[in-house]
């Protein structure tokens, strides 16, 4: 108890603990996109209960990773080597992870743009909730190792990685319902989500064979094209205002 008033009384702390909550924030959204989108192809009644149960998992798995931090950093060491590059189990992970989101993602977009007769449109129940909370959880999984690993690089305070994780994870609970109706009424979002999916999946493999990608480039990427669909949606809202405007 001693230590956490220690702790709670040292400005460096309460520095990385705020760094600590953006960034778990920010890593957040590549999770939370994965599980807008799939939530959004299950039926009306079992949406928004399958992002809780997707979102609890990942606090779960988070909080439980937390826990084994010993074990979590050995994961970084090598366990075997080809052609001289040496891979450890996060590469692993991480190369699993990506070539599962660019599978997903490529599977969606194909499903958007080119759809079976017999398929039901896109936004409607195409997949099992069973199913759903599965893809969910490798995800999670892969998102919560990718969070841990940054949380122990950045301070060697248990209590400040839990107060983050638990801050990130529930800032995306917030934001999982508003985020999953806006892209379930612009079907141009979807697109773009899918777009981001992509990209990440592609930043994971490229993780996974040791080249670094910053973040910042990504992210950076990700609000710049999401800025220019924003303008996008507003010219075509103003278009239909102007027309229907013009018919009456």
């Amino acid at each position: 108890m001693d230590s956490l008033f220690q702790l709670a009384a040292d400005p460096t702390a309460w520095a990385a603990l705020a760094t600590l909550v953006v960034m778990e924030v920010v890593l957040g959204i590549d999770n939370l996109i994965f599980i807008s989108i799939l939530t959004n192809k299950l039926p009306p009644e079992h949406q928004s209960r399958a992002r809780r149960i997707g979102i609890g998992l990942a606090l779960i798995l988070r909080l439980a990773l937390l826990g084994t931090v010993a074990w979590i950093v050995h994961l970084t060491e090598p366990v075997f080597e080809v052609f001289g590059k040496g891979f450890s189990w996060r590469d692993l992970i991480l190369i699993a992870g990506g070539l599962f989101l660019l599978w997903k993602a490529t599977k969606e977009i194909h499903h958007s743009v080119d759809p079976s007769p017999e398929e039901k449109p896109v936004g409607r129940a195409a997949i099992g909730f069973g199913a759903a909370i599965g893809q969910i959880l490798i995800l999670d999984l892969v998102f919560s190792i990718d969070s841990i690993i940054t949380a122990v690089g950045m301070t060697e305070h248990v209590p400040i990685m839990v107060i983050a994780v638990v801050t990130a994870v529930t800032v995306m609970l917030i934001a999982a319902d508003p985020l999953s109706r806006f892209i379930a009424a612009n079907p141009t979002v979807v697109m773009l989500a899918l777009g981001f999916l992509i990209m990440i999946g592609m930043t994971l493999l490229a993780e996974g064979f040791g080249a670094h990608v910053p973040k910042g480039y990504i992210y950076t990427a990700m609000a710049f094209s999401a800025g220019v669909e924003g303008l996008n949606m507003l010219s075509r809202r103003r278009r239909r205002a102007r027309s229907s405007t013009g018919m009456n």
